[in-house]
């Protein structure tokens, strides 16, 4: 993206955002056009060439208010029929914000059967209930809907209604001795004529609607003793009907079902006017007559605890008669489903299976749950031309096919747990040679046989209870949670609607009490309250009976209208129109045309009838204005909704006539025009409608103008078609409020002018640079701040000729930076260029009437030649300069015949280069652009050699420092395409200038070493690590030059240069020293200056310990060898031991540890340390000598010297002596702890020593008590004893306390490390004790026994009394770690009681041993992990190996 503007303290109305570059505000004086990293002629990679992108088009809009879209009104309150009422309420809860409410989308619509609802419900019997002698009909159990809506009870009563409602007849008697148990099944015949019933006991009835109160036949249960002797067959006592139907078209002719998965097919005929029924078995086999339990007592009519089987029928259905006759209808299929299988049994003309599908799921990946949930429905052969969207349709099928009606496939969908299925069933005829038993002859048979397609399956949201076809092409489903509607030849869910399964009836909820049905099971059972019949679904609720239609998109819109949301009906209308509508297209046309045909006719009838209606007269005077308490109502917002919803469908449709003719024209009739321009605004400037009448273009710029809002205006003109423009009013609003981005935008496109806005900001340019001249010329005392602020206007907009010159050369338009046409791109590039580098002052317009485009900063004053290029490059060189550098890159410049090249351009640059009154600025920069073109375009660019060499001269001549990098980079362009001829001279010149990269190039090519080197070390601008790693190269390579020796004059070069280098990085400094000088470390050390001992310090250090030489922050960009350097004199070792002590004295020893042993002299190391008081280190130095006793007799030295510093300074009257004191008691710590440390050393078993081990600790406590006794000769009594008894309030008798106390320690911790040593044999405490309190009174003769004794028991007393903390210490957490392991052995001990613990440890399906049974010599892997359940009772299974049922009857627990 091609940089703009500066950034301005103008609203951002004025200056749009997309230009601006991030440069810091400055004066209008210096402000620069082009940040440095963006300008292409500083010294950062060029940026490639212009092309338009869509990041660069998107910041047109960048710049924009947003304005969003009023949000569509409602319309409800505007229709004739809302009420007074509803128009209140609906205006006491509008609000100001205009957030749209999201309403639930209806899918399903309800209503209730009252009337039915009335008689199944009430608890009173109905009027027509006892007329017919009904006297209580009991609760419903189950519902069946085909042409009239039949109702089962749990009294064995069907209710028989018809689609008014009306109870047409009740079949069945209420007499209890003739009660044969609920009713758990229904169906109803094809023609409306009989009712088959089946009931819990295992009873069948079949009712004729005509004479209701007996049954016209009735199949009753057998035994399974009758079966046995084949006596009889059919259902068993007790058994629960769970599926009945009608074959085919037949009224005695029924299938049925019952819940111990036994299936039968009745023929119920009668011979001579007695029963002669036919019961023929279709599936399922009889149980074991051990198992099979007594007739129940008429109240409980299920047997208990009856397992659910495989075998158990989840759902069964004969395939019904369709409207149109089908081949397989003469087969009397029927669809039988269980839990493991699909069986489909044909009764005709024999009874034979067909078709036989096994679940293909392994049980272990069906939930129990989900096993037993199966239902399957049937869609007969129907004509299609049913279920066309329009009579057009229709009649164009009927002339199809001679005259046929098409008709569908018979298609079953069926389902398993959540897995829809769907099967389709087709005839095919095949020819088969029969030979005829008695002539033997051979006829060729037409022989029919079934062909079974499966279509597809895919997967509900939860499990299937219910399952119905809605139509040819939908099924609806239950599930637990919702409706859910799929439509079958995509296989996906087209509506969804909530509701709750639970709430229907189920025929077996009110067993679950004695334990035959789980509650679960039992609730789940409503697959026989749902029944859709031509579309409708009729539920059987437990507190009523409703049906429900699936909304169309015409029923959809037409409710809109119905509740007077015009503007809801118009915005779905243009859903369904563009695709976008959610939910089922029921109704509309599949062709895409002539869906947008019948769609869109509605749409337009919609979009008219809501303007005329709204704008009609009776409705602008009548409630809808006022509310009941007489306020009035503000309809803006619906007017508003009116008008964006229209244009949103108008852009569907592509037609605006209506939009801008007839919804424009009454608005403006209405004097409301002003809403209409304010809501079509948002969609012109998103883009969305670009062509606009010009009338009403016009309207809505004079309506911003009007409110003051130039930033409206130009927001505005940017987003019209150049055509629906009003040009002169666009032009003059433009030139008044200074819209100089939409002015342009004006010329350009609307009138492909690309020299009047030339023009235009040069005059600008023009004018800034006279205010230049005034200030420049003025006294500071006469400069008014109000002037700058004045002029900041007309400084930013005159930089925008940059950008518009620039975008206008690339073939750009101006500001979106789309690309031009290529013949536009032409004509404009010809005009700015011709105008620009024209020779003289121009006049403009052209013809008569023009004036001279003058650009001198005096009135009337001379004009120079190429006058505007002169203007440009005096108002900003590096932003004009910039400009043309782009457009060099554009293939326009390529073809001369243009009258425009390259090389004409460069020829004016160098013409006005020779101008004596050119800035410094605008000649540095000529100079770049020509230094970095001439080697880019070699073959457009061909310049006289001494031209270049004068701009290569005064690329290196320029004072400007700030552009020293960037003449660098140029003049490396121009060296890359001429060689200069004055070599010295141009090299003085550039070492002048600080062309350090150019002369390092120049010296390494002539091998000049010390020159080379020269350069690294003088370039201000190379970072600090890049000047060590050059360095270091450059000494490489002279090296390698020079046979492997260093040159002397590179040497003697970078001896002069190591203070420098020592100043910057010290370590550094000296890897390099002792990588290529090694034997000038003393040279190096001299060149850091007599005070900077530290300096010393840290050079030595990086030498001697490697280890050390680099802390976080310090960057060692060179390799270095481990270990000290062998290089370093040893006199200069022994000044780093005595820098460390005087730096870092704590650090000595380990310094001293890391050396080798022979690295150093120890003795004059051990004196250098002794003379800096590092006396630690001198005991250290002296025992690695092998020297125990002598340096526990020099720590018995410094002790004595230091005690004796501590008893002069205590003694003193000096408040002051407190640091004296710290700094000795720290040296005595640290003198005790090497000490220390050397005693435990030669303790060790492992250490061979010839001394008494007990000697060494006897003179090192000796020397320790002495100090403390001599302290304490000097410390008074309260001093000390106990630290309470110390008086607080003074500090002498305070501080003699402290320092007792600290050499006490000392003490302490010196018995304590005898301690941990005292096992050995070598030691006795005893012994030393008494030794150190013989010698102590032998040689103290100046202190009394009483004081020297008493010193004994503080010490020993103490070592006692920290010896007992310790204990108790141990003590308690011995105590404490015992209750912690108590606890937690307790908490182990109750989980693993948690649970049910099994009562063997095999399984109880398959025996296999849980743990152990892995037999020896099998493989040593680990076995398998396998889940157990573990029921309450403590059996424990393999999930694989569960029986059936067993959550339905068992908590358990799965691990």
């Amino acid at each position: 993206m091609s940089p703009k503007t500066p950034i301005s303290s103008t609203p951002a109305s004025r200056v749009p955002n997309h230009i601006g570059n991030g440069t810091p505000s400055r004066t209008p004086l210096t402000r620069p056009y082009l940040h440095p990293s963006i300008s292409r002629l500083r010294s950062i990679t060029p940026q490639p060439s212009r092309t338009p992108s869509a990041a660069s088009a998107a910041t047109l809009h960048s710049h924009l208010h947003e304005s969003t879209s009023a949000v569509p009104s409602h319309f409800s309150a505007l229709s004739r029929s809302s009420s007074i009422t509803n128009l209140s309420a609906h205006f006491a809860n509008d609000q100001p914000s205009r957030t749209p409410v999201h309403s639930v989308r209806e899918v399903l619509r309800w209503t209730q059967l009252r009337v039915i609802g009335e008689h199944i419900y009430a608890g009173q019997p109905s009027k027509a209930s006892s007329l017919l002698g009904v006297q209580s009909s009991g609760s419903p159990t189950v519902l069946s809907a085909n042409g009239l809506i039949c109702i089962g009870t749990d009294t064995g009563l069907v209710l028989v209604f018809d689609f008014k409602q009306t109870l047409k007849c009740v079949c069945g008697n209420e007499s209890a001795e003739k009660n044969v148990g609920a009713v758990t099944a229904l169906a109803l015949s094809f023609d409306h004529t009989y009712v088959a019933v089946g009931h819990a006991t295992g009873h069948i009835q079949l009712y004729d609607l005509r004479s209701p109160k007996v049954p016209a036949r009735v199949v009753a249960p057998t035994t399974l003793a009758a079966v046995a002797s084949g006596r009889q067959e059919g259902h068993l006592v007790g058994s629960r009907i769970v599926s009945i139907g009608f074959v085919a078209g037949r009224h005695t002719a029924l299938v049925s079902a019952d819940d111990s998965g036994l299936a039968f097919y009745h023929s119920l005929g009668k011979v001579f006017f007695v029963d002669a029924t036919d019961i023929l078995r279709i599936l399922g086999k009889y149980p074991d007559e051990d198992g099979l339990d007594g007739p129940p007592a008429l109240g409980h009519r299920f047997r208990r605890k009856r397992l659910r089987k495989p075998t158990t029928i989840l759902s069964m259905g004969p395939l019904p008669l369709g409207t149109c006759a089908h081949p397989t209808d003469t087969y009397n299929l029927v669809a039988l489903l269980t839990p493991i299988k699909l069986v489909i049994v044909g009764l005709k003309p024999t009874p034979k299976t067909w078709y036989r599908r096994h679940r293909q799921s392994d049980d272990e990946e069906i939930s129990t749950k989900s096993r037993f949930k199966g239902t399957l429905a049937w869609f007969p052969s129907v004509s299609l031309t049913a279920d066309l969207s329009s009579a057009s349709e229709r009649d164009s099928k009927k002339s199809q096919m001679n005259g046929s009606h098409p008709s569908s496939t018979p298609t079953l969908a069926y389902s398993w747990g959540n897995t829809l299925n769907l099967l389709k069933v087709s005839e095919d005829k095949v020819v088969q040679a029969v030979k005829d038993a008695k002539t033997g002859k051979v006829n060729k048979v037409e022989v029919g046989r079934i062909i079974f397609e499966e279509v597809g399956s895919w997967n509900a949201s939860e499990d299937i209870l219910a399952l119905q076809w809605l139509n040819v092409n939908q099924i609806i489903v239950l599930t637990p949670s919702a409706f859910e509607i799929y439509d079958v030849r995509t296989f996906k869910l087209v509506e969804r609607e909530p509701f709750d399964a639970w709430t229907l009836v189920s025929p077996v909820l009110s067993h679950t009490t004695n334990g035959s049905v789980t509650y679960s099971d039992a609730v789940s059972e409503v697959a026989h309250s749902v029944r859709v019949y031509k579309g409708k679904i009729f539920l059987l609720g437990q507190h009523g009976v409703q049906v429900g239609t699936l909304l169309t998109w015409a029923d959809r819109i037409l409710s809109s209208v119905s509740d007077g949301d015009f503007l809801s009906a118009i915005e779905l209308t243009r859903s369904y129109y563009v695709g976008e509508a959610p939910g089922n297209r029921n109704g509309l046309p599949d062709d895409p045309e002539k869906l947008k045909t019948v769609v869109g006719e509605k749409m337009r009838e919609l979009m008219v009838a809501s303007a005329q209606y709204a704008f009609s007269e009776e409705r602008l005077v009548d409630a809808t204005h006022v509310t009941p308490d007489g306020r009035g109502v503000d309809r803006t917002e619906l007017f508003e909704g009116l008008v964006s919803t229209c244009a949103r469908a108008c852009m569907a449709l592509g037609d605006f006539d209506f939009f801008f003719e007839d919804l424009f024209g009454y608005y403006d009739n209405n004097g409301i025009a002003n809403i209409f321009l304010r809501q079509l605004e948002p969609f012109m400037l998103n883009g969305e409608i670009r062509h606009v009448p010009p009338r009403i273009t016009q309207r809505l710029i004079a309506l911003h103008d009007d409110d003051n809002r130039p930033d409206l205006v130009e927001r505005l003109i940017w987003h019209i078609d150049p055509d629906c423009l009003d040009i002169n009013q666009a032009i003059t609003l433009c030139q008044r409020y200074q819209l100089y981005d939409a002015l342009i935008y004006v010329y350009t496109r609307a009138l492909q002018d690309y020299r009047s806005p030339v023009v235009e900001l040069l005059g600008l340019v023009r004018r800034v640079q006279q205010w230049r001249r005034q200030r420049a010329e003025a006294s500071p005392s006469l400069s008014e701040p109000m002037d700058e602020q004045a002029i900041e206007p007309v400084v930013l907009n005159a930089y925008k000729i940059y950008p518009f010159i620039a975008d206008t050369l690339t073939g750009l338009t101006y500001p979106s930076e789309e690309p031009l046409p290529e013949d536009e791109a032409y004509k404009a590039k010809t005009d700015v260029y011709t105008f620009l580098f024209d020779g003289r002052s121009s006049v403009w317009p052209e013809g008569e009437g023009g004036k001279l485009v003058l650009t001198s900063d005096e009135e009337n004053g001379v004009e120079p030649t190429y006058p505007y290029t002169r203007l440009l490059l005096r108002f900003d060189p590096e932003a004009f300069l910039h400009t043309i550098d782009m457009a060099f890159e554009d293939a326009y410049l390529n073809d001369e015949s243009n009258g425009m090249s390259r090389f004409i351009i460069i020829k004016i640059l160098l013409e006005i280069l020779s101008s004596p009154e050119l800035s410094q600025e605008e000649r540095t920069f000529i100079h770049i652009f020509i230094a970095r073109n001439v080697p880019k375009y070699p073959q457009f660019i061909q310049i006289q050699p001494s031209v270049l060499h004068s701009i290569l001269i005064g690329l290196a001549e320029d004072p400007d420092t700030s552009t020293r990098e960037d003449r660098q980079l140029a003049a490396e362009f121009l060296l890359s395409a001429y060689t200069p001829h004055e070599g010295d001279r141009i090299l003085e010149l550039f070492k002048q200038a600080g062309f350090y990269r150019i002369l390092r190039s120049w010296y390494k090519q002539e091998k000049e070493w010390p020159q080379l080197l020269g350069t690294f070390l003088e370039d201000p601008d190379l970072p600090r690590h890049d000047v060590f790693t050059s360095v270091h190269d450059v000494l490489k390579a002279s090296k390698r030059a020079n046979k492997g020796k260093l040159p002397q004059a590179v040497c003697d070069r970078f001896l002069e240069s190591l203070p420098e280098l020592l100043h910057s990085d010290v370590a550094n400094t000296a890897a390099l020293v002792d990588e290529h000088l090694p034997d000038q470390h003393e040279a190096a050390c001299h060149a850091l200056g007599p005070d900077d001992e530290h300096g010393r310090f840290l050079y030595l250090q990086y030498l001697l310990l490697p280890h050390l030489r680099k802390s976080e922050e310090d960057d060692i960009a060179l390799p270095r060898k481990p270990g000290p350097s062998p290089n370093v004199l040893p006199w200069l070792r022994q000044a780093y031991v005595a820098m460390h002590c005087q730096f870092d004295p704590s650090g000595v020893i380990p310094a001293l540890r890391s050396l080798p042993r022979d690295y150093l002299d120890s003795y004059e190391a051990a004196r250098a340390c002794e003379e800096r008081e590092v006396f630690d280190a001198v005991v250290w130095l002296v025992d690695r000598e092998d020297k125990p006793q002598d340096a526990l007799a020099k720590a018995e030295s410094f002790d004595q010297l230091l005690s004796t510093r501590i008893a002069d300074a205590l003694a003193s009257p000096d408040e002051k002596v407190a640091d004296t004191i710290s700094d000795a008691i720290h040296k005595l710590e640290a003198v005790a702890d090497v000490a220390v440390s050397i005693c435990l050393e030669r303790s060790q078993p492992t250490s061979p020593t010839d001394i008494p081990l007990e000697d060494l600790w006897f003179q090192l406590l000796s020397s320790q008590i002495d100090c403390v006794q001599r302290i304490a000769s000097c410390c008074s009594l309260e001093a000390l004893g106990p630290s309470e008894r110390v008086p607080a309030e003074d500090p002498r008798m305070q501080r003699e306390h402290q320092t007792i106390s600290a050499l006490r320690s000392l003490v302490h911790k010196t018995f304590t490390a005898l301690m941990s040593v005292s096992s050995t044999r070598a030691v006795s405490f005893p012994r030393l004790f008494k030794r150190l309190v013989s010698s102590a009174s032998a040689t103290k003769a100046h202190v009394s026994k009483g004081t020297l004794y008493a010193e004994f028991r503080t010490i020993l007393t103490g070592m006692l009394e920290s010896f007992r903390s310790e204990g108790d210490m141990l003590v308690i957490t011995k105590h404490l770690v015992d209750r912690d392991v108590a606890d937690t052995i307790a908490e182990l001990v109750a989980e693993r009681a948690k649970g049910w613990a099994p009562s063997r440890g095999v399984c109880a399906g398959c025996g296999t041993a849980f743990v152990g049974s892995k037999k020896a010599g099998e493989g040593e892997g680990e076995p398998k992990s396998e889940p157990v359940v573990v029921s309450r009772t403590g059996v424990i299974y393999h999930t694989r190996c569960l029986p059936p049922g067993f959550h339905a009857n068992h908590a358990a627990s799965v691990h």
